[in-house]
Parts: structure tokens; sequence; C-alpha cells
């Protein structure tokens, strides 16, 4: 029953944390003013675009869940680059290069992290030129920052009513024994990566697509949200269209984070343009929903339906008010 699966859903920590984004939101506000310039920065987005010339350069880092850096170091390595390549394609650009911020008790500690760390870079063809590192500290973190450039942005901000909400997703993987986390990178071809993730700066320059964000911690469900929040719309999500492994549980999968993921708000037009590029890899491209007017997102089952968020009564990241 569709009030089971929001029961499931509405307490999962990877959409609740979320709220903690309220506190950048809270000192920074929802734009700044580029000092060389004087334009305006947007902030909520999967990166900063930062106008340069006749582009943007696309800023961002991403801390590294501390359970992950202690009991699963290569991986969370691995995640550390991941995370970051995934942002910069999510906002149609192309990545090049990423720095860390290490800390660990030794430097045997840090060896698995640096392997993971390596590894992902070699895979997405992306250098690890700089960072800090400190091996004599009381507790072993990860940060990584990345810098890459887009000629046509993705943002989280253009979703509009009448859009498909479309899912892309390579489903050749495996579950994390775990994590929420599904695994279609690490034991992939790295051409075939490197090919399938430069499809969203392709559909961006081609504008197909202006709108939409990578799938994070949080699924399928916490990053509908995300979206949603900083566009100012709402949406239906029809959950029998949303494609899944067979042998993944529904709540666990709309949580999940998977390494190739994106979710797009896309014209009924252009969707019908670009799914063919994706469905040629092997990637699902599929609508599982439409955004709306308003301020809900609602989930459908069948002949059921429910209001799953309200913005008017819940901010999550706080960077909304765009669309009102």
């Amino acid at each position: 029953m569709l009030a089971d699966l929001v029961a499931a859903l509405r307490p999962a920590l990877g959409i609740l944390n979320k709220r903690d984004i309220q506190t950048a939101a809270d000192h920074l506000g929802r734009y700044v003013p580029q000092a060389a310039t004087g334009e305006s920065i947007a902030l909520g987005d999967d990166t900063a675009a930062i106008p340069d010339g006749d582009g943007y350069l696309l800023l961002a880092a991403e801390g590294i869940w501390p359970t992950l850096v202690r009991e699963d170091p290569w991986f969370a390595g691995w995640c550390g680059v991941l995370v970051n390549v995934s942002d910069i394609y999510a906002m149609g650009g192309r990545p090049i290069a990423v720095v860390d911020a290490l800390w660990t008790e030794s430097a045997e500690q840090a060896e698995p992290l640096w392997q993971g760390m390596v590894a992902a870079a070699k895979t997405f063809n992306v250098p690890i030129v700089g960072g800090h590192t400190n091996c004599h500290s009381p507790y072993a973190a990860l940060s990584v920052a990345i810098l890459g450039r887009a000629t046509r942005l993705i943002t989280s901000f253009d979703a509009q009513p009448g859009d498909a909400l479309v899912l892309v997703m390579n489903l050749e993987g495996r579950s994390h024994p775990k994590y929420p986390f599904w695994d279609a990178a690490t034991m992939a071809n790295p051409v075939d990566l490197q090919r399938h993730f430069a499809l969203l700066p392709h559909i961006a320059e081609q504008d197909w697509c202006k709108a939409g964000k990578d799938v994070s911690m949080g699924g399928i469900i916490g990053t509908s949200l995300m979206l949603l929040e900083t566009s100012g719309c709402g949406a239906i999500l029809d959950i029998d269209a949303i494609p899944r492994p067979n042998a993944e549980p529904l709540a666990k999968w709309l949580l999940s984070f998977p390494s190739y993921g994106f979710l797009l708000s896309v014209s009924p037009a252009s969707f019908s343009q670009m799914q063919p590029h994706f469905q040629a890899e092997g990637l699902v491209c599929d609508a599982i929903g439409q955004v709306t007017a308003g301020s809900q997102l609602v989930l459908r089952s069948h002949d059921e339906s429910t209001v799953f968020w309200d913005f008017t009564q819940d901010a999550l990241t706080g960077f909304g008010d765009r669309g009102a």
C-alpha cells in the first residue's frame, strides 16, 4: 500500500539530513555577486556555476560520510571522486580536475583512501592535482572538491510545469552489501563510463534539457524534492513507472544512491529527441512523473495517490523561493 511506502520513506536520514543545508542558505542567501563582474551566482545547485567568458566554471565539494571513511576506506576514496564528477556532469559540464583534503591517524590508514581516489581518477580521466594531507589527526576524514566547465547549463532552478520528470540510470550493476548504493561503476569499462557521462553535456548543448540533478544520497525521492524546491514547482511521481532491478526492494531502491543516475525535467518534445541517445547505450531513460505548478510532491501508485511533501509547510534545503 502507498501509505506503508510513505511511512518507510518519510523518516529516511538520507532525505532529512538534507535539512543541514539550510545552515548554508541562512548564512549565504540565494545569490552572491561575482567579484570580478558583479554578475549573480545562484546558490543551491549541484555546483556553483560561475560566468566565465562564453561559458561557466563549475566548482563543487563533497565531504564523505565518516562511517564510510572508517569502515570501507577504499570505497570512500572512490566515492569522493565519483560524486564530484557526477555533480559536474549533472550541470551539463565536463570535469577538469579535483583536489582532496585528507585527515588520518597514520600514513597506513591513508593508503586505502588514496588507492580508491586514484582508481576513480583514472577511471573517469580526471586528475587529482593537489589538496591537503594530514596523517597525524585524531580522526579519519575525507573531502574532495572539483573544477569543471560548461557551455550550457543544466540547473536545479529551471524545471517547468508540464515537463516530464525523467530518470536516467544504469541498471547493470549491483547493490552494495551494506550501504544503500547501486554500483554500476567500479567493475565497468572506463571508456563506457566516460561515454555515458558525456551524454549529459551533449543533451545540454543540444538544448534538450535545462533542468535536473544527479540522484544523490536520499535517492530518487530526496533528489526529486531538492529539484522541486529550488525550481519552485510540484510534481506527481508515478511509483509504478520507476524502473528498478528485480531483486531490489522498492523502498530501498527509492532511497539508494546510484553511481550513474540523473533526474531530469524535460519538455515532452525534447524527451523524444534525447531518449534514443541513452537507450542506444543500454541506459534507462524513462518518464516517471510530471512537473506541476504548486508546492507538493505527490506519489501515485495504481489508483492511489498521496501528498509526500508540501514545501509551504516544510522546507528541505532552504534554497527555495525562486519560483514564488
